[in-house]
């Protein structure tokens, strides 16, 4: 669930507001006595912000090598693709700018800024990938604005391979690097990497045109279900499983250009709570053409299609899985179906009390007869290893060989495998439930080891001989820095952050609170200096919570601009305060489930419940001057909180959802049910129920093209507020 905004007004406006209440702030001073260099609005939200630009798209050449990645100076308009080989002391030019910049096409301009915007915004946001590596590493594939390049590293020479009027996307070497495939107009094409004639594999009539996708993902299972791709070439070449969604029945929400004297209306496929989703089914089609043959799973799967198909891929040549989800998401269905015969067998059913968290953590083993399963079953997520029949693995179920990991933490990413020597890698938080360390454990169970060092976040990349990863590490004052690790975690950076040490940024502490159940919450809390001070002064507080599902706040890593912002708030002597209250992500089932079918309820209590616990502990901060500011979900509790609580003198929601209803099925049934079923749920959750309790002074920002969170949830909340006779403030 994320929300943009593109604007700096709003946090200007709040920022000075807060600020002007204020007595004079006192600097920073460092050790040696010199006043610190003080943080400000530009060089926070500056191009490039105060870290720099840390390189995107890194990724190991399949020969394991090489890591590749690119490299944009601050305005972010012209990068470099750069390598790192084993090696190497330091990185090195693969491809220059001006070579880059000879692939681009001119932008071409689709008459509607609005939809141009959205899809940059969306690449952007979901990572998707502008080169690829080639098979035979000798090659990579640049997807330069909707045209594919061939670029051979020998001698730097490029060739064009598609020239179509018509974008393409998720473009796929075959195994063999020969062809390419990739999504135009909605359906599945192929042709040779030498250029030649394109054969498009499947076809939708004029009338579906628009509402029928063969591969292609959509909106909503791109942005909850975490989808990248719904195609996948099998592991000879011969044949294309590929996911189809039939759009025809999910709702329309117009997302509008305000700007041109006639606006321009971009219709976005949205299905909202109770909703109806899209319609799915797999196919499989011959690489070469032909007619796709679609997969019967199971009778009852045929006659109630109201399900989701989250994951599917290929065993082995000749055989498919499929994963199915239930529409009230209790129940995750594994499938094996042999795509001669049309063979179907369950071969395990995930059930669970509250819902399924959906992950990339499923594995198939090179062996060919075991896989990886996550789990919460026991609690909290750990992974499980399964044996099936690996010569006929559509013939019986799966059966359970052993839980490889347990205890009170959580497993988030399977991030390598290495068979010969029988060790499994993953990061968790083992050993503090706010950082993310990289672990291993033998497939036997045995030896579960942590290999990161460093205190903090890991986020990791295997090689695929998993001999080799790139380590991203970060901590709550260490800005991001980038290593080429071994496995004994010998390490060498070859990107950096800037360094902030001139800032002298003030440390936040640590600080757990209870809950009323006596649950134990994580909170962090930044002191302005003067509140740390021998004789403190009372200083207003800010609370900052995100507050929902899946999201984890108070986190071992680098803030980013948030943090930064906090960080100026707390020189203009403000105390920023964020808790992770119940019903949050990183802390098990049980911890989670607290909020099912009640969105506001808890969270506000355990914010509350942490609030009077600060109060206690410091007694600097002054119980007369709180304040409450959020965005997306936070957004969302920060009204909620507004209109159940007298105690906040001032709330800053950006892009809020006001109403359940109005935000996606996926996310929102997950933890809330049907609408129908949830009616008391969706009523009392919903801050435009409870606009006329308000109290304190408001300020609504939302981004009129937020195709996450519409801005139909603040014009109706606003709507509320008027009826009300509520003054509010708004930012567009």
């Amino acid at each position: 669930m994320i929300a943009k905004f593109r604007s700096l007004s709003a946090f200007l406006l709040l920022w000075s507001a807060w600020a002007s209440a204020q007595q004079t702030p006192v600097p920073s001073v460092t050790p040696q006595g010199g006043v610190a260099k003080s943080l400000a609005i530009p060089d926070i939200f500056a191009e490039g912000g105060l870290t720099g630009r840390a390189p995107e798209t890194v990724k190991w050449s399949p020969d394991g090598k090489r890591v590749s990645y690119v490299l944009r100076d601050d305005s972010g308009e012209h990068g470099q693709l750069w390598y790192i080989d084993l090696e190497a002391t330091k990185p090195a030019v693969l491809v220059t700018s001006e070579k880059l910049a000879s692939l681009a096409p001119p932008e071409a301009a689709t008459g509607n800024q609005t939809k141009d915007d959205r899809d940059r915004d969306r690449r952007a946001r979901y990572s998707i990938a502008g080169y690829h590596w080639a098979p035979d590493s000798k090659h990579l594939l640049f997807d330069a604005k909707g045209q594919l390049w061939l670029y051979r590293l020998e001698n730097g020479t490029a060739v064009q391979i598609t020239s179509s009027s018509d974008p393409i996307g998720d473009p796929k070497f075959s195994p063999d690097g020969k062809r390419v495939s990739y999504i135009r107009k909605h359906n599945i094409c192929v042709r040779s990497v030498n250029g030649e004639r394109e054969t498009q594999l499947t076809f939708t009539n004029g009338d579906d045109e628009d509402n029928i996708l063969n591969g292609e993902t959509d909106w909503v299972y791109t942005e909850e279900l975490d989808v990248r791709s719904n195609y996948f070439w099998s592991p000879d070449g011969r044949h294309i499983v590929f996911l189809q969604m039939n759009e025809s029945e999910v709702p329309e929400y117009p997302i509008v250009d305000f700007i041109p004297q006639h606006p321009a209306v971009d219709k976005q496929k949205y299905p909202k709570a109770g909703d109806n989703n899209p319609e799915v089914r797999i196919g499989v089609i011959d690489s070469n053409g032909g007619k796709p043959h679609w997969i019967k799973l199971a009778p009852e799967l045929e006659k109630d299609k109201d399900y989701y198909i989250p994951r599917f891929g290929w065993v082995n040549k000749d055989v498919i899985y499929v994963q199915v989800l239930n529409r009230a998401q209790n129940r995750l269905d594994l499938y094996f179906v042999e795509i001669n015969g049309g063979r179907s067998q369950l071969i395990l059913s995930e059930k669970s009390d509250n819902w399924i968290e959906i992950d990339d953590n499923f594995r198939i083993l090179k062996s060919g007869d075991r896989f990886l399963w996550p789990s919460w079953r026991d609690g909290h997520t750990h992974l499980y290893l399964y044996s099936f029949n690996g010569g006929s693995p559509a013939s019986v179920p799966a059966q359970l060989v052993r839980q490889l990991t347990s205890g009170d933490f959580e497993v988030f990413e399977v991030k390598g495998i290495s068979e010969s020597s029988g060790t499994l890698y993953f990061t968790a938080n083992k050993d503090d439930d706010r950082q993310r360390q990289l672990y291993s454990v033998k497939l036997d169970g045995s030896e579960m080891t942590r290999v990161s060092k460093d205190d903090g976040t890991h986020d990791v990349t295997f090689s695929d001989d998993a001999a080799h990863y790139i380590d991203d590490y970060s901590a709550l004052l260490a800005p991001p820095r980038l290593s080429l690790c071994d496995l004994t975690a010998a390490c060498k950076t070859f990107w950096s952050s800037r360094d902030l040490a001139s800032f002298k940024l003030i440390k936040p502490q640590f600080v757990d609170f209870k809950a009323e159940d006596g649950t134990v919450l994580h909170g962090e809390i930044l002191l302005p200096l003067q509140a740390q001070s021998s004789s403190p002064a009372k200083v207003p507080v800010l609370l900052n919570p995100y507050g929902g599902p899946h999201g984890q706040t108070v986190r071992d890593r680098w803030g980013g601009t948030t943090f930064l912002f906090h960080q100026l708030l707390a020189q203009d002597g403000i105390a920023i305060l964020q808790v992770d209250n119940r019903g949050m992500g990183a802390r098990g089932q049980k911890f989670a489930a607290t909020l099912r079918h009640n969105f506001g309820e808890v969270e506000l209590k355990d914010q509350l419940a942490a609030l009077d616990q600060a109060f206690q502990r410091f007694p600097q901060l002054d119980r007369n001057r709180l304040g409450w500011w959020g965005w997306s979900y936070g957004g969302y509790i920060t009204l909620y909180s507004m209109t159940h609580s007298d105690r906040f003198k001032a709330g800053f929601a950006v892009a809020p959802v006001t109403d359940w209803k109005d935000y996606d099925t996926i996310y929102t049934e997950r933890y809330m049910g049907l609408p129908k079923e949830n009616a008391d749920g969706y009523e009392k959750g919903s801050p435009i129920n409870s606009a006329k309790q308000l109290r304190g002074t408001v300020t609504i920002a939302h981004g009129t093209s937020d195709d996450n969170v519409h801005m139909q949830n603040t014009m109706q909340m606003v709507n509320q507020l008027i009826s009300a006779g509520k003054q509010y403030t708004l930012l567009v």
